[in-house]
């Protein structure tokens, strides 16, 4: 074998040895940072810890954001429970502003940036958590756990959360976790989701590692057993139970119109709902389920199409409510709002591959053995006035809850690895 090609594979044999080392070193210290899968809905915080006791607030000046006759006060108490694949980055960074901007305390995970995901939130997960103490925005990843959360907040908070069609969130959540999801290791061919869906039982281990993220997704994220049987009444029980602890449920198709709603229901300004597309795949990563796939995936998630379908229905009885002429108004100002920070903020006018990104304080978390995700160049020249917010809008998850002040020892551990074998 000729020297140059010898040497060739020999750096190919080294690099799938150190990214096979790399892989293993990941899952095991990921298998020690989170707890069980199945832990019970059981409380893990003490039983005498005492529940959120908030101060009294000083009363604020109303506003006509919203073109109330008497106005109202906008809300600062928010639960958003983030699911997964849904836009929920895009939301997140929202809440980031406008708690930034109004000096509010968000309860952050210690370590990572979920609460021991896929284990059931508890209190004493919180950073710096003490018995009472009180929190005025919670939206980093959890498995939701009501009881738990309720304990954290004012009263009178709001509860929200996001869904999208359950097909296309299995066909996102497939390629980005697919890789540490080991049952997936067993699919050969080219097109490992079309594999997978011809006969999902085949592959599908309920027990395996990472096994949620592929089946039911929604309904595992609010808290819920993913492999209920459909047949069961415990399906419509969960349900109307959701119905219950949340004020609002967004759609990710239809999200300017959730935004118009979420505003609406906190009293806020629109500029607290402007938005820049986080966290989105480049366009090559995006396969498009077909017809028959897309039945499929829909039959493989049918407790989370039961749930979609539900919700859909309701969040269109709300936009009923809230006036169509009304939700075209304000969807197209949000839309022209969005257009002229897009004008402002971003160099080039559009998202671009992680290689072309030119800060790494805008580079995006990349799942692991690709750069799929989209990220931003800031522009180099922006007028005072609109400066930080650019900033703002345009910086990824876990460099905003850095600078906000969460303690991410175990993610910046994980990024130093990566980068040090550029995986």
């Amino acid at each position: 074998m000729p020297l140059p090609q010898k040497k060739r594979w020999e750096s190919m044999a080294k690099g799938l040895v150190l990214g096979a080392l790399f892989t293993s070193f990941l899952l095991l210290l990921y298998s020690y940072a989170v707890p069980p899968l199945y832990t019970g809905l059981a409380s893990t915080t003490p039983e005498g810890a005492a529940p959120c006791s908030p101060a009294p607030r000083e009363p604020e000046a109303p506003t006509s954001a919203n073109g109330s006759a008497g106005g109202c006060q906008p809300r600062r108490d928010i639960v958003f429970m983030k699911t997964h694949k849904t836009a929920s980055s895009t939301l997140l960074n929202i809440l980031f502003r406008f708690g930034q901007k109004h000096g509010l305390k968000f309860a952050f995970p210690n370590g990572r940036n979920d609460f021991d995901y896929p284990a059931f939130f508890a209190r004493s997960l919180v950073q710096d958590y003490r018995p009472g103490a009180c929190f005025n925005i919670i939206c980093n990843h959890m498995r939701f756990h009501y009881d738990e959360v309720r304990g954290l907040v004012a009263p009178n908070a709001t509860f929200i959360t996001v869904l999208r069609d359950p097909a296309r969130l299995f066909e996102s959540s497939f390629h980005y976790f697919g890789s540490v999801v080991p049952f997936t290791w067993k699919l050969s061919g080219r097109d490992k989701l079309a594999e997978f869906l011809q006969d999902p039982d085949r592959y599908y281990d309920p027990r395996g590692y990472n096994a949620h993220y592929l089946r039911n997704l929604l309904f595992f994220d609010l808290g819920y057993d993913s492999d209920l049987d459909p047949s069961s009444p415990q399906v419509q029980e969960h349900i109307l139970e959701v119905e219950r602890h949340f004020h609002l449920v967004l759609l990710q198709e239809y999200f300017d119109e959730s935004l118009v709603l979420l505003k609406d229901l906190l009293c806020w300004e629109l500029e607290d709902v402007l938005y820049f597309k986080l966290n989105a795949r480049r366009a090559s990563a995006v396969p498009r389920l077909s017809g028959e796939l897309y039945r499929r995936a829909t039959a493989w998630n049918v407790l989370d199409a039961r749930l979609y379908r539900h919700f859909n229905a309701s969040f269109w009885r709300k936009v009923e409510a809230f006036g169509r002429e009304r939700m075209a108004r304000e969807v197209a100002a949000l839309r022209r709002a969005n257009e002229r920070m897009r004008r402002i903020c971003i160099d080039g006018g559009r998202a671009v591959d992680a290689a072309a990104i030119q800060d790494s304080a805008m580079q995006p978390w990349q799942p692991l053995g690709a750069k799929s995700i989209l990220g931003y160049n800031l522009k180099k020249s922006i007028g005072q006035r609109h400066a930080q917010l650019c900033r703002r809008m345009l910086t990824p998850e876990i460099q905003y809850l850095m600078d906000l002040g969460a303690n991410l020892w175990f993610i910046k551990l994980c990024k130093f690895i990566r980068d040090f074998l550029r995986w």
